[in-house]
């Protein structure tokens, strides 16, 4: 069977903005804190030498702080604020030390206009805000998803693939087309990033340098089996991970909430499937004996990697593409990274991963696609540069994929 995206009407917008002068070489400060990480990012746009050459683009800069909670606690929107409000400065200044240039080259600055928390990006946004006056530069607000796409592309030449975004705030799989990020499925209660971060707190593990990546470490531990009965939820395009997060809290806590011993508690509703996760997925499973830690952990990612990689794959039947595109902080893991390979290998296609300079939030991302906006002739209005803590992935126009543009960053 055929499938067709319906093509959807372009915006205004996108059919009369001119194209850029390939010519004009640029300057942009990227400012990102929508949640615990504050970043700063300086790239530069270099114009081609030659007709036979293309321009490029060059991270020089791109210095950030991370705000890590106690065990067992997750970062509030009141403390991130402090801790970005004593941050930003610094790691402005820095950014530009590190990049070699001063105020004066600066040709715009870009901030996270949202989605995020909201004390974090307010913290922000007064910073971008009070550059741009005092320097007397475009101010342009930024989509954190799409900034997190376009880093992405950016920094590995991906085309058009199918995007796997998944952070702590957002999963969702994507596609371009006309104009806009479409999104094809996403999750219907909580991002797979909060549901690992909260079980993180639940079993009292390090938050750092974050409880995603201790979670992958203890996963990946020799020995941990996988438990059966947690559910695996995949609802057409659509994923759910309220349920199997409620399913390993409830087995950790009838094990007496430790490491080995007792018995398991709770289960889960509806069996699992897809590629290496779900019931009797994975490694030998337990049955009715001691449950670790690192069982949990390795049960809990198998299963909600499966379901990513599952409706990736059917993503990529919809587009007819044969790449696919991860970001995002959760990105970063191994084990998604290899299950999504095996996946696309046996499609004949090509998956293109990032490591946590640019997966986790950083000011570059925001940077680039500040710079795009800004080639195409988008700014922000002071007026209009409030943050927004709902701000979606398909609300964007994404003016500079509809009028082309080639690139190479280095």
């Amino acid at each position: 069977m055929n499938h067709e995206i319906t093509p959807m009407p372009l915006s205004p917008l996108l059919s009369n903005l001119p194209l850029p002068d390939p010519s004009k070489p640029c300057i942009v400060i990227g400012i990102e804190g929508s949640a615990n990480k504050c970043g700063v990012g300086v790239l530069q746009y270099v114009p081609p030498t030659s007709p036979a050459t293309i321009g490029h683009y060059i991270t020089l800069s791109n210095p950030r702080k991370t705000y890590i909670s106690p065990p067992g606690q997750g970062f509030l929107p009141r403390e991130t604020s402090w801790h970005h409000h004593a941050h930003i400065v610094g790691l402005i200044k820095t950014a530009i030390a590190e990049s070699g240039k001063s105020m004066s080259d600066v040709d715009a600055i870009t901030f996270t206009q949202g989605p995020g928390m909201g004390g974090p990006l307010h913290t922000c946004g007064i910073v971008a805000r009070w550059l741009s006056l005092k320097y007397s530069v475009p101010l342009i607000g930024v989509n954190h998803c799409v900034a997190h796409i376009e880093m992405g592309r950016l920094a590995t030449s991906s085309d058009s693939p199918v995007v796997l975004y998944v952070s702590g705030g957002n999963t969702q799989v994507l596609a371009y087309n006309n104009g806009r990020y479409r999104i094809f499925g996403e999750t219907i209660d909580i991002a797979i990033g909060n549901c690992l971060d909260r079980f993180a707190r639940v079993i009292g593990i390090s938050n750092d340098p974050s409880p995603g990546y201790n979670i992958e470490v203890l996963a990946r531990k020799e020995g941990a089996k996988f438990v059966p009965d947690i559910p695996y939820v995949v609802k057409g395009m659509d994923v759910s991970f309220s349920g199997i997060l409620t399913t390993v809290e409830r087995m950790w806590k009838g094990n007496g909430g430790k490491k080995g011993g007792g018995k398991g508690g709770g289960k889960g509703g509806g069996k699992g499937g897809g590629k290496g996760g779900g019931k009797g997925g994975g490694k030998d499973g337990v049955k009715g004996g001691e449950i670790t830690k690192e069982d949990l952990c390795y049960s809990l990612q198998e299963t909600l990697f499966a379901m990513l990689i599952e409706t990736t794959e059917r993503a990529m039947s919809h587009t007819g593409s044969k790449s696919v595109l991860v970001v995002g902080g959760v990105g970063c893991n191994k084990r998604l990274q290899g299950m999504m390979k095996d996946m696309v290998r046996q499609r004949g296609g090509t998956v293109a991963g990032m490591d946590s300079r640019y997966c986790i939030d950083n000011g570059a991302m925001i940077a680039a696609a500040g710079i795009f906006a800004y080639q195409f002739g988008e700014r922000t209005k002071i007026g209009d540069s409030s943050v927004t803590q709902r701000f979606r992935t398909d609300q964007v126009d994404v003016i500079w994929r509809e009028k082309g543009c080639s690139w190479k960053h280095t």
